[in-house]
């Protein structure tokens, strides 16, 4: 008993360090594989010797995050009771019919409202307090700041970031202290940042999956939902379902996760009752409500393979290892490749020459080695770059003592990679299929050094359809999509080169004065652009120290050999409505697709778009006209008048 008792302390505090750093988005001690076992061995014993500690994670929650200002919730954030048997889901569900809907791996939010209008948000901290971050407001996409119905309404949800802008996201940060290990510890790090514009930068969306309250009555979960979807809320996919169906849906909602059809990260299922007075009606404990809803989490399912050895790819500055094994069916996928992450996760797991790797799909998506055995004989740290070829460095982190390998080499193209991301982006050349961690495959595989070697991929065909993730009809695809972009508008062609200081407002500056070919005839006779309204000196001489490194005036000419420059007239219309006039816009806008839209609108009819609101303004153009917005206030300062994007067209559109 002594023993059992030792051991629960020993995993209370294991498990209450891993959420500690989990919810406040710091690296991680363990994976969730790791906690989820731990946390079992915990219940069992607490149930066993009757020892339960009060700061149990059975107990809790959640866990306070460190940061911000603390409010109580009005209504607890509870838990749900978990399990990994359908058996349990269909003895919860009775004979009562039931929602289906994922069980979002992100940072829960708890949004209020009065009168219309947006009032807080808080995190859900430990369920009874939470940190208000009702300033990211206008950073976090899937809810509305405005709605139809007046009276008191509370939305739970999740807040999430997809794979995709994870990856993008992560391979972006150079240092690896700062880099993330999965997207919920991402959504989480990016929350407790101050400043909005970076928290927007992330693409973090909000996902509403419980109606907590609203004054009026409607006692239907489905019909719910419905209310928020109608109030202009993103909502969690949801299925209605009974004892008879469940089974089978639960089946196709995993065949979802394993076929790689979700890019919101999921850790589970979760099912409610659809009559939400009987699901408010049963026992309530400190950790979780019994009748609120029910958490599927899956089984997580390892296989073992041999190891054959160990790739080193170079992203930024850092060079990681990945563990390439022998092929195995892992949840219904054909598994060859796990990220090792870096040295330390290495020498951890006791990675040697030669081993058997246990690995697992984090999630149902991410293979991850989690244990190593059998191994033998010593895994190299290389000792020179794979891209480039020069000499590699090991570096441990002074915050985590984390050992990371780098490349010294300051102008390796994998550190450049920013650029390439940049220059195939839809501001860019448009090219679909190469995403960033594409492009560094093709890095370290010597394909690519410069932008023109994209339009040379295809003579690499036959070994890009060999590569994992890739077949004939996505390298078909992608070889398409270079071919599509050799014709390019000056505008993007010109953005894409990646000039510093210079955009697409910009760029579009500098072909209304002169064309593309006025803008070559500048740089040969180093004219500079400083008369073109709008750039001034700084923007000009960094074009022009742009064009002097003879590295980018070869990249230009290299260029100008593989693409076809549109002819177009930029040049505002002389009689334009909006001639002479200089706008602010802010907020959401609904007449245009989006600013950008409304921002061309705009300079075609001759007036010009800024970001602050100064005595040069003529408008400010804010559909919320009555907010006490930074901008608004300094419009009423200056007596700039604040119009909204009707009052807009109105008076200014075509």
């Amino acid at each position: 008993m002594e023993n059992d008792e030792k051991r629960c302390e020993e995993l209370v505090k294991r498990l209450n360090e891993a959420s500690e750093a989990y919810y406040n988005g710091r690296e991680e001690i363990m994976s969730n594989y790791e906690w989820d076992a731990m946390f079992d061995e915990l219940t069992e014993l607490e149930a066993k010797t009757g020892y339960i500690l009060p700061d149990s994670p059975t107990q809790n929650t959640g866990y306070e995050e460190n940061n911000g200002e603390r409010e109580p919730h009005e209504f607890p954030a509870l838990s749900l009771a978990k399990t990994k048997q359908v058996s349990d889901l269909l003895k919860w569900a009775e004979d009562k019919p039931v929602w289906l809907s994922w069980k979002l791996d992100g940072l829960t939010l708890v949004l209020t409202y009065d009168n219309g209008k947006l009032t807080k948000i808080l995190t859900r901290g430990n369920g009874a307090t939470g940190t208000n971050i009702t300033y990211l407001k206008n950073a976090i996409k899937g809810f509305p700041l405005k709605i139809n119905y007046q009276g008191h309404l509370v939305v739970r949800g999740e807040a999430a970031i997809s794979y995709t802008d994870f990856a993008l996201i992560n391979d972006m940060i150079e240092d690896d202290d700062e880099k993330y290990a999965n997207p919920r510890n991402l959504a989480s790090g990016t929350l407790s940042l101050d400043d909005p514009e970076k928290v927007k930068e992330r693409h973090v969306c909000f996902y509403a999956f419980t109606l907590v309250y609203l004054d009026d009555n409607i006692r239907s979960w489905g019909e719910r939902m419905e209310f928020l979807e109608k109030e202009g809320f993103t909502v969690v996919e949801r299925e209605q379902v009974n004892a008879d169906t469940l089974s089978k849906a639960v089946e196709q909602w995993t065949e979802k996760v394993e076929n790689g059809q979700m890019d919101i990260p999921v850790d589970g299922l979760v099912i409610c009752y659809d009559d939400t007075e009987y699901a408010a009606s049963g026992n309530v404990t400190g950790h979780h409500a019994a009748r609120a809803g029910y958490a599927f989490k899956w089984q997580d399912v390892s296989a073992k393979s041999r190891l054959l050895y160990v790739e080193w790819s170079c992203a930024a500055s850092t060079i990681s290892p990945v563990a390439v094994f022998q092929p195995v069916l892992l949840e219904g996928t054909t598994v060859s490749r796990a990220s090792l992450c870096n040295i330390s996760e290495m020498e951890r797991l006791g990675i040697g020459k030669e081993c058997t790797l246990e690995v697992i799909k984090a999630n149902k998506i991410i293979p991850k080695c989690i244990s190593v055995t059998d191994a033998a004989g010593i895994c190299e740290i290389p000792k020179v770059c794979p891209v480039c070829g020069a000499d590699t460095e090991i570096r441990i982190s002074p915050k985590s003592q984390t050992k990371t390998l780098h490349c010294t080499n300051p102008d390796c193209t994998a550190k450049h990679v920013k650029k390439f991301t940049r220059f195939v982006s839809k501001s860019g050349m448009d090219i679909d299929g190469l995403s960033i961690q594409t492009m560094l495959r093709f890095m370290n595989e010597g394909f690519i050094s410069d932008f023109a070697d994209i339009y040379h991929l295809a003579e690499h065909g036959e070994v890009i359809r060999q590569m994992e993730g890739f077949g004939e009809k996505s390298c078909e695809n992608m070889i398409k999509a270079i071919e599509k972009s050799r014709k390019v508008h000056p505008v993007n062609f010109i953005y894409a080169l990646c000039i510093p200081l210079i955009g697409i407002d910009a760029g579009k500056k500098i072909i209304a004065n002169g064309g593309f070919e006025g803008f070559l005839d500048r740089l040969e006779q180093e004219k500079g652009f400083e008369d073109i309204d709008g750039l001034g000196p700084e923007k000009s001489r960094s074009v022009l120290e742009w064009y002097g490194q003879d590295k980018n005036r070869a990249s230009l000419q290299d260029l100008l050999k593989e693409v076809t420059i549109e002819k177009v007239d930029l040049s505002p219309d002389k009689e334009g409505k909006c001639m002479g006039l200089t706008f602010v816009i802010t907020g959401d806008v609904h007449y245009y697709k989006n600013r950008d839209e409304f921002k061309a609108y705009v300079e075609s009819s001759g007036g010009k778009v800024t970001g602050s609101v100064t005595s040069k303004t003529d408008y400010l153009v804010n559909n919320d006209t009555t907010s006490n917005s930074s901008k608004n206030r300094k419009a009423k300062e200056l007596n700039v008048p604040v119009i909204s994007e009707d009052e807009f067209v109105a008076r200014f559109g075509k």
